[in-house]
């Protein structure tokens, strides 16, 4: 098929058929012809981590399987791209839904100026968030800067997130596959690094596996969501971020199948699940209105406080050898899996943060190429609130112990055996804070501090008062 009008179909941050606005618009239109573009030369700092790249090369393999083989691919300035495209090709209108990274704004309003100076329609739609920025704002027109009232004031009070939106029938597409377009190895070639390789195998990657995710989620874990969220031990949260990242599932489609739940049975998971979504949404909301975060301090007085420039142990932090397995298993589940708790990700940036004194852009950068959900938005907002430079009012006091955490959401030390297996052999009570354990239990356990597992890199309670005093100094 070779059609003389054709609508240019550009998958983006929506890898998937069921609930995709723009697929629906672009095949009630016409035919249609599907293309990816890898765009790392607009990303410019923001290029895709390489946990992320991994996921994408699996995710577009699914997605062009459900497109018979039809999905064009190409790498590079997608301005550039696109134009080549509709000079060479018979194309009338170009179909995309949005993104909301301020890198990817401003280029995509560079390319409907191009478009629209070749009478070529372009139109676009929401397919990732269930609030879209501008549309929520105080009384007064300006934005909200805290989550509560922004979701209860704010959100809460529009029209409901819509109903997902059925896969098309009848898809017509452009055949065959341009000449042009490149394959996945050369998009993105087979990790060479085990490091992937293993993180991958944790994961099923594609519409379907989001779904039925999804649908297990449900099903099994969302009644025990309010309760079982915070223990990283349990199998109680959705794990859905990669797939919502990527848009292998939607928002909406969260949104609802939850609420679904909770109109034939009785738990209250389905509230606090889809606050959580709001969380997410929260995120987009404020790089939407504030493009500078993931540079720069939301708050400038941030920009005087007095980090350590001493880095060596960044490393050691890095690769979950602090001395303190509550942070060690979070920083070897990120590394092994790609992904970390949410309980967990809050305790190992405010020992980063506040006992090691690092810049929270360090932080930052390690989870952007090594979490397979590393999203923009949550990434920056996420780690400038644990900072305490973020939006919230008064955060520095908040500073996590880690030890008290551990045996407050791990009490039997699962969690930490799970990726600290050198741990496994001692006392409960000794898991959380192994250099409290007799010379007799360790030896017991085959362990030598400092051998088979670090010492403590740091004193938590001089460090606390560190950072205590640091932060008090900016108020």
């Amino acid at each position: 098929m070779n059609p003389k009008n054709l609508k240019l179909l550009w998958f983006r941050q929506d890898l998937r058929l069921n609930d995709n606005p723009a697929l629906r618009a672009a095949v009630a239109a016409g035919s249609i012809l599907p293309i990816y573009i890898f765009d790392d030369v607009n990303a410019g700092a923001w290029q895709m981590g390489a946990a992320s790249r991994a996921w994408l090369r699996q995710s577009l393999a699914t997605l062009d399987k459900s497109l018979d083989g039809k999905l064009n691919i190409f790498r590079g300035d997608a301005r550039a791209v696109i134009a080549g495209l509709v000079k060479s090709l018979p194309i009338d209108a170009v179909f995309w839904n949005r993104c909301y990274e301020p890198w990817r704004i401003e280029r995509d309003a560079q390319i409907k100026i191009d478009l629209a100076a070749r009478a070529i329609e372009t139109r676009s739609f929401n397919a990732s968030l269930l609030w879209e920025p501008w549309t929520v704002s105080k009384n007064d027109g300006t934005p909200y800067r805290i989550f509560t009232p922004y979701y209860r004031n704010g959100c809460l009070s529009l029209t409901a997130p819509r109903e997902p939106l059925a896969r098309p029938d009848n898809i017509r597409l452009h055949t065959p596959r341009l000449p042009d377009s490149l394959s996945l190895q050369t998009l993105a070639p087979q990790p060479a690094r085990n490091w992937q390789r293993r993180m991958l195998a944790d994961w099923q990657i594609g519409e379907a596996a989001a779904h039925h995710k999804l649908e297990a989620f449900c099903a099994s874990t969302l009644d025990n969501y309010r309760k079982g969220r915070d223990f990283p031990a349990l199998a109680s949260t959705s794990r859905l971020s990669p797939h919502l990242h990527f848009g292998e599932v939607s928002p909406q489609q969260a949104w609802h199948r939850a609420a679904q739940t909770a109109m034939h049975a009785d738990n209250d998971g389905t509230a606090h699940f889809q606050r959580e979504l709001a969380w997410r949404e929260f995120s987009y909301y404020l790089l939407y209105h504030h493009p500078q975060l993931p540079a720069k301090n939301f708050n400038p007085r941030f920009d005087d406080f007095q980090w350590l420039e001493e880095t060596s142990v960044l490393g050691d932090w890095q690769r979950g050898m602090t001395g303190f397995p509550i942070v060690d298993a979070g920083m070897r589940e990120l590394w092994q899996t790609g992904y970390m708790h949410n309980r967990v990700r809050m305790i190992v940036a405010s020992f980063l943060i506040k006992n090691m004194l690092l810049h929270w852009r360090h932080g930052a950068n390690w989870f952007w190429d090594c979490l397979l959900d590393a999203d923009l938005a949550s990434n920056s907002v996420s780690w400038q609130w644990c900072a305490g430079s973020g939006t919230d009012a008064a955060p520095y006091f908040r500073i996590f112990n880690p030890v008290l955490q551990s045996e407050k959401f791990d009490p039997e030390g699962a969690y930490l055996i799970r990726f600290c297996p050198e741990l496994a052999a001692l006392p409960t009570r000794y898991r959380h804070k192994p250099w409290e354990a007799p010379r007799e239990i360790l030896q017991a356990a085959g362990i030598e501090l400092g051998k088979d597992y670090p010492l403590p890199i740091l004193d938590l309670k001089t460090t606390r008062e560190r950072a205590l005093a640091r932060f008090k100094a900016l108020a």
